[in-house]
């Protein structure tokens, strides 16, 4: 399986905000931290604010925050909220696709058993599962004597 960057890293700023509890973190720091553009990450910010699993408030001090603890949020639902509007293969999408196969194909109802598979692995772990704090600070180099 595999999960679209936006998913992706989306996950990683989850655990870098849970790893970091009551501290605000803001876009600008993630999207350096992660080397993405703040325009992207704000995209996978807003998705999140909407799932109501990330707080946002403006200002100095302002960031983002979870919206509820860590051990109360669910990977497979975060997956699922990131991954909505990507279907892991084309036949799987709402309108069904472009396939020629369709009718015939004994390989769509494994693919769907492998994805339910993935998201309750995914359904049986937490944030607090996998929560990471800060990265450590790079030490300067020691001067030569």
């Amino acid at each position: 399986m595999r999960l679209a960057s936006f998913t992706d890293y989306g996950l990683r700023m989850l655990m870098r905000l849970a790893g970091s509890p009551g501290q605000a973190l803001s876009t600008a720091a993630l999207a350096e931290e992660f080397g993405l553009s703040r325009h992207h990450l704000a995209k996978i910010m807003q998705r999140l604010v909407q799932g109501g699993i990330v707080t946002t408030r403006r200002g100095g001090g302002g960031g983002a925050m979870l919206a509820r603890a860590p051990d109360q949020i669910r990977l497979g639902g975060v997956v699922r909220l990131l991954e909505e509007g990507h279907a892991l293969v084309e036949c799987f999408v709402p309108a069904g696709g472009n396939c020629a196969i369709t009718g015939q194909c004994r390989l769509k109802g494994r693919l769907r058993a492998a994805e339910a598979a993935f998201l309750a692995e995914l359904d049986r772990t937490t944030l607090a599962d996998v929560a990471v704090g800060a990265p450590p600070c790079r030490s300067p180099e020691p001067a030569e004597v």
